[in-house]
């Protein structure tokens, strides 16, 4: 099944949590904390502005990103589950 969102919502993959932490003590699932990065799956064609304009988006299908705790909505397709929300609640893109 395809998804493309609407307006600014981007449809984003949540990155598997980290099973250890940086000190080498493996955490249990239940202190795993939800990652706040994902891999862009699908983009809208961007905000329509007051004046009818069409804003661009600044992030595009693949890219890296860091959004916010609480971002989105999370929705399931396909037995996989992922995230729509507003190109607002991204933070960053990550650059390697």
């Amino acid at each position: 099944m395809k998804i493309r969102p609407l307006a600014d919502k981007v449809l984003v993959k949540r990155l598997e949590a980290e099973a250890k932490t940086p000190g080498g003590i493996v955490l249990p699932d239940n202190a795993k904390e939800k990652p706040q990065r994902g891999k862009i799956i699908s983009v809208g064609k961007g905000k329509l502005l007051d004046d009818g304009a069409l804003k661009k988006m600044q992030v595009k299908k693949g890219q890296t990103v860091l959004f916010t705790s609480y971002a989105g909505t999370e929705i399931k397709l396909d037995g996989k589950e992922y995230l729509i929300m507003s190109e607002s609640d991204i933070l960053a893109i990550i650059e390697k």
